[in-house]
């Protein structure tokens, strides 16, 4: 099991409320998991799930309403923790008459480890003018000037509120690529919200999928796949009819054509039809979580820590 030292962010048993006074509504239930230092990973889940609530109470700006958030090792929120974590908000917030020169000044002022090359490069990137405002700057480019204040601070934990979504299709891969490189060159770890997908399968190693409240899946990418198959409707009636138990049961009727896939959850103790079936990818796993809510999620058993995040029992959802 993970240890707390080898750790970046644990959440246990988390829950996140907002709004005001009695009508605060609850976001965020009863959420864990682990995310071990040096991983890149996405956070994933539709449009008020609670992945922004999430990346904010990592930063500090919140506290949970029940549970425990360590990050790197101390409560989320502590002032030591200043130094070390870098939050990039989905709303770029950046002092819009400050010319983009006085925000590395400041950067630079307040961050003993700050790195001018680190910054510079995102700026290159956007072809961003050292005398700019950052208010004139486009969208695209106030992501890069967020990004590379972030980035410049050198952070050991860098969390990234959909940073890319304002980007170019090169633009995106050729800053993904930097951040990328960091962790690699520096051990530093990544936790991202992002709905494109096809960039994250690329770039993580870790998932955390969000929805209804809740943490649906949540462990090491490769796991969480492998722990997963497609099969057909031939398939899933060869496995039905096989000895008991193989844990292969759709929670959506199966689809009259044959063709069509189903996503299983597999165990150790599986049919042969399962256990050579194709592995889903990144997108089939999400989608089809997505359109089964009342599949129980699934957590790797890294990620279950004492009563926290059973994960319950296996089970399956309709791709």
């Amino acid at each position: 099991m993970t240890t707390l030292a080898a750790t970046a962010v644990q959440a246990e048993g988390v829950g996140l409320r907002a709004g005001r006074g009695g009508r605060r509504a609850q976001l965020l239930t009863d959420c864990t998991f682990r995310v071990p230092r040096g991983a890149v990973c996405g956070i994933v889940g539709p449009n008020g799930a609670g992945k922004s609530l999430l990346l904010s109470a990592a930063a500090g700006l919140i506290r949970p309403d029940a549970g425990r958030l360590t990050v790197l090792g101390q409560r989320a929120g502590e002032d030591a923790l200043l130094g070390e974590v870098a939050f990039v908000d989905q709303h770029r917030p950046l002092y819009p008459r400050m010319r983009v020169a006085d925000l590395l000044a400041m950067g630079r002022d307040l961050n003993p480890r700050w790195d001018p090359e680190r910054a510079e490069d995102l700026l290159e990137l956007g072809r961003i003018a050292l005398g700019s405002r950052a208010g004139s700057l486009s969208g695209g480019q106030r992501s890069l000037l967020a990004l590379a204040l972030a980035r410049g601070k050198r952070p050991r934990l860098l969390l990234l509120d959909e940073p890319l979504s304002d980007l170019d299709p090169l633009a995106r891969r050729a800053a993904l690529g930097l951040l990328l490189g960091d962790v690699a060159e520096g051990g530093g770890t990544v936790l991202l919200s992002s709905h494109v997908l096809g960039d994250l399968e690329e770039a993580i190693d870790h998932l955390l999928l969000i929805d209804g409240g809740r943490i649906r899946l949540a462990g090491e990418l490769s796991e969480l796949l492998a722990a997963h198959r497609l099969l057909d409707r031939l398939g899933l009636l060869e496995c039905q009819a096989g000895p008991a138990p193989w844990r292969v049961h759709p929670v959506d009727p199966v689809d009259a054509e044959p063709r069509h896939l189903t996503l299983v959850r597999v165990d150790q103790r599986t049919h042969t039809a399962a256990a050579d079936a194709e592995l889903p990818g990144l997108e089939e796993l999400v989608v089809s979580y997505l359109r089964s809510p009342s599949v129980t999620g699934w957590l790797a058993p890294g990620m279950r820590p004492g009563r926290y995040g059973d994960g319950g029992d296996s089970g399956t959802v309709a791709a």
